[in-house]
């Protein structure tokens, strides 16, 4: 994959020549904690779950499958970003579809990320509030229930605090450092479960981990298989800092080198947390295993690794907020206030606007929060939606249109192969969904 070529013969940069004279381009070390981070979210909390639907083998199988569909997706981003002239995820989609395609990835990015933003402030609420008398949160099991731990003080002072300084960056790049720590506190989520694990098993304390979904005993049927497959695509979307990260990397080939190296590394994090997570908890694995952890919840695991790992796994999530909110930021920006004089004005350029923007959608997700209490169909729906639209028929929807002619027929294979499964999956993943909630939940 070759970067674009000017009228000299030469490359062509992604920046412009007086930034790039200013600002060194961004590291690949620094572009693979910033793209797992982007990766390791909240997904992490359900991939057990889909090891309890799935069966072990069909999990570790359809990890690497879309692992393997996310690298050719980006792949596929890069190369017509760097045969046009766009620097955006919506910009691309403008060369290929027009005003329609650039307007429907930032929706899609709006949806994803917001939704995705709302639900860390609620998990992260849940980790230090509890969701009531039953479940008490960290805080509340340390001091008993005050006023300053209830949920929404305990949500607002993160938000002041914590996020609101982090999510101030005007460069992707700036945030190498707490995504780095953030993959940090995911390993450690990770080897303390796995820890517990192991111990588990060598005390004989761990039920053989079902290997292929009981179709007989489990109470799974053929179609809520594909009701796991939306989770593991939302846990692997990162595609709207794609544009981000790459442009201030100023090499693909260096890009692709930190989008595999993140997609290997995320791979076998998820999948270690699934096989150990489920290995602790059998078929009493929650769709949120943090609920796992709970000390109320009657397992025999120490206190103490109790309230480390829920508080590794919200600190994580704090960490990977702005990254989400860069991006988020990003497209309203491009969306809102797309051209001023003909040109491009970057919220990031304008401090006002930049500012503005970055307080409304941190109070809008604060309100959120504190309003819903519980979005999980909501992050299923957008698994079948919004996430795999961005993370895999966009893509292919460029590499088939290739108004560049630069799609080889294995390319244009391999796109329409990637687009007709992501549709019928999703298709059928809503369907078996909504039916679940109109049908069977009302009758049990």
């Amino acid at each position: 994959m070759a970067p674009a070529i000017d009228s000299n013969g030469t490359e062509a940069p992604l920046l412009p020549s007086h930034e790039s004279r200013e600002r060194k381009p961004a590291s690949v070390p620094g572009a693979v904690f910033n793209i797992s981070t982007s990766i390791i979210g909240a997904g992490i909390m359900s991939i057990p779950a889909t090891l309890k639907v799935l069966g072990v083998i069909p999990a570790f199988v359809m990890i690497v499958l879309i692992g393997i569909l996310v690298d050719v997706s980006v792949e596929f981003m890069l190369r017509f970003t760097y045969s046009g002239e766009s620097r955006t995820y919506a910009g691309l989609m403008k060369e290929s579809f027009g005003r329609t395609g650039s307007i429907a990835v930032q929706l899609c990015v709006m949806i994803t990320n917001l939704g995705c933003l709302i639900m860390y402030l609620i998990i992260i609420g849940d980790v230090l509030s509890g969701t009531g008398p039953e479940h008490l949160g960290v805080l509340q099991e340390w001091f008993g229930v005050q006023w300053w731990n209830i949920r929404a003080v305990a949500i607002l002072f993160v938000v002041l605090f914590v996020l609101f300084p982090l999510v101030m960056f005007r460069r992707v790049e700036s945030m190498w450092l707490s995504s780095a720590i953030s993959v940090l506190l995911a390993i450690i989520f990770v080897g303390i479960c796995s820890f517990m694990a192991i111990t588990a098993l060598v005390r004989g304390e761990t039920k053989n981990p079902r290997i292929l979904p009981d179709f007989d005993n489990g109470g799974v049927s053929f179609f809520d298989l594909f009701t796991a497959v939306p989770v593991i695509v939302t846990a692997f979307t990162f595609h709207f800092n794609v544009h981000a990260i790459g442009v201030e990397m100023g090499k693909p080939a260096d890009m692709m080198s930190a989008v595999r190296i993140a997609l290997v590394l995320s791979g076998a994090i998820y999948f270690t947390i699934g096989i150990f997570g489920y290995l602790l908890f059998g078929e009493g694995t929650m769709d949120d295993i943090l609920v796992n952890f709970d000390r109320s919840s009657g397992s025999s695991i120490s206190p103490i690794l109790n309230d480390i790992v829920r508080l590794s796994y919200a600190l994580h999530l704090m960490l990977v907020f702005p990254l989400l909110n860069f991006s988020l930021r990003a497209n309203i920006d491009e969306f809102l206030f797309a051209r001023r004089n003909g040109k491009a004005v970057l919220a990031a350029v304008d401090t006002r606007r930049f500012v503005i923007l970055t307080v409304v959608l941190l109070l809008l997700a604060y309100i959120l929060a504190i309003a819903i209490p519980s979005i999980w169909y909501l992050f299923q729906f957008m698994g079948s939606t919004s996430a795999v639209c961005l993370a895999f028929i966009f893509p292919g929807a460029i590499a088939l249109r290739d108004i560049h002619g630069i799609s080889s027929s294995k390319d244009k294979i391999t796109a329409a192969v990637m687009v007709t499964l992501a549709v019928i999956t999703s298709t059928i993943a809503i369907s078996t969904s909504i039916y679940k909630m109109l049908v069977v939940l009302p009758t049990t």
